[in-house]
């Protein structure tokens, strides 16, 4: 158990912490390993995993996480993850995004913001109260309780839209619903984690110029982003270079029509992590901008056919879908999978937190989410809960609200920053197995009687 003289350093790209002694600075449980037998361990791990995932037909992401923590805690892997593994993770999740927002239709997503509003406010809304609530209660910590709930406000959308992608509904409209209300909790939670925690550190107090200045960085990118959609990409008469004729050899199109297309994989990857990048820059996670610059590709940007008969659309997508599900994209989850080290002592102490906690969110997240979508965004039911379920999952934003409140200014007990980090990893473990559970329903193939038939 980690006690009064030990630091916890979280990782907030990855989630992974490590204990240090606090009186000498030495690291407790780190041992050397080379980074690239890591990288074969964990695709070993990855492999068994698909197996698994196979042999019981479940979500191979469930596998992942389950992989990297049992990797960690037999000591197989070093619970300091190494910056190439690391990299690589970031590198992973960022590529899964744009996969998944390179497969939608970009007028399905801006139509689904429009039904998506209140599932992102209510959805983001009721897991903030409860998680205040519990903490309030246990604790009795303002500062505290205001923290916990910031941790446990925004979804781990893409542990949510990889469990749809492997049960085949990353096109439907609940994962669309679930995507773009995502986004919009991601953007709320990260505008309340630039307001409140310098409150809740004492570092600032609320003022208007800190709103605004928040409020007009999550305008900027996106009106930037929208800009590339709408005007930079498009090469014809609807779009800037339309206008300026000779400006056409330079368009998106003719990039990606370069030397018959052979360097279109690397064209689109180059897009997604250099939009990734500016995301960062203006405060989200680059899997954000990554997601974004994938709504804004289209299919009439590349080689109908090439020379070899192939459609280059297609071809660009299969070769972008098995990096992001086969061997980088997993990497990322199996690191997610490493963030908890057991420890058996603590984990007793905190049972009824936990239990409090996590059957709170999960019932609250559910239903403002559910309720949300059924009512502001006039989804069928089946749908409704759907989204309910995708909005369980806490990961990135959660990791870094922990190190902010944990690391940097001690606001959390062992025992709360326990409690998160049990009560993530189980609301993670929920989403595949739910939505799994879930999808006789919504397909139709069976009918709760309360909901009548379609």
């Amino acid at each position: 158990m980690a006690g009064p003289d030990s630091l916890i350093n979280i990782n907030e790209a990855t989630g992974i912490y490590i204990h240090y002694d606090g009186v000498n600075g030495q690291n407790l449980h780190e041992h050397p390993m080379d980074p690239l037998l890591e990288l074969v361990i964990i695709w070993v791990g990855v492999f068994i995993a698909i197996i698994a995932a196979k042999k019981t037909k479940l979500t191979p992401v469930l596998f992942f996480l389950a992989v990297g923590a049992v990797l960690l805690n037999t000591g197989i892997l070093p619970p300091e993850t190494s910056p190439f593994i690391a990299g690589l993770a970031e590198v992973g999740i960022v590529v899964i995004m744009f996969a998944l927002g390179f497969e939608e239709n970009t007028s399905n997503f801006l139509t689904s913001v429009k039904r998506s509003w209140g599932i992102a406010l209510f959805g983001a809304i009721a897991p903030f109260v409860t998680a205040y609530a519990v903490t309030d209660y246990f604790w009795d910590d303002t500062n505290m309780a205001i923290m916990c709930g910031l941790a446990m406000t925004a979804t781990a959308v893409s542990l949510t839209m990889v469990s749809l992608k492997d049960e085949g509904l990353s096109k439907s409209p609940a994962a669309t619903g679930i995507m773009t209300s995502a986004v919009l909790d991601d953007v709320g939670s990260l505008a309340l984690v630039a307001i409140l925690v310098p409150i809740t550190t004492g570092a600032a107090v609320l003022s208007v110029s800190g709103i605004a200045l928040v409020v007009g960085k999550a305008i900027a990118f996106f009106a930037l982003i929208t800009l590339l959609g709408a005007i930079i990409f498009p090469h014809k008469s609807d779009g800037l270079l339309a206008k300026f004729p000779f400006l056409q050899k330079f368009g998106v199109r003719q990039i990606f029509i370069f030397a018959d297309g052979e360097h279109t994989t690397l064209s689109v990857l180059t897009i997604a992590v250099g939009v990734g990048v500016l995301a960062h820059w203006f405060g989200f996670h680059p899997a954000i901008g990554a997601y974004m610059a994938g709504l804004v590709l289209k299919e009439e940007y590349f080689h109908t056919i090439d020379s070899i008969g192939e459609n280059q659309y297609e071809k660009t997508r299969r070769v972008i879908d098995n990096v992001a599900y086969s061997w980088i994209g997993p990497v990322f989850f199996v690191v997610l999978g490493t963030k908890i080290v057991f420890d058996v002592d603590m984990f007793v102490s905190v049972i009824p937190q936990v239990a409090v906690l996590t059957i709170g969110l999960f019932v609250m997240q559910i239903l403002s989410a559910s309720l949300a979508a059924r009512y502001t965004g006039n989804f069928t039911p089946e749908e409704s809960v759907m989204i309910g379920l995708g909005m369980l999952g806490r990961a990135e934003l959660a990791f870094v609200v922990m190190d902010i409140a944990y690391i940097e200014n001690q606001i959390f007990t062992d025992e709360v920053f326990y409690t998160l980090m049990i009560t993530a990893f189980w609301l993670n473990l929920a989403v595949p197995i739910t939505i799994r559970q879930w999808k006789p329903y919504y397909m139709g193939e069976k009918t709760l009687k309360w909901f009548g038939t379609r």
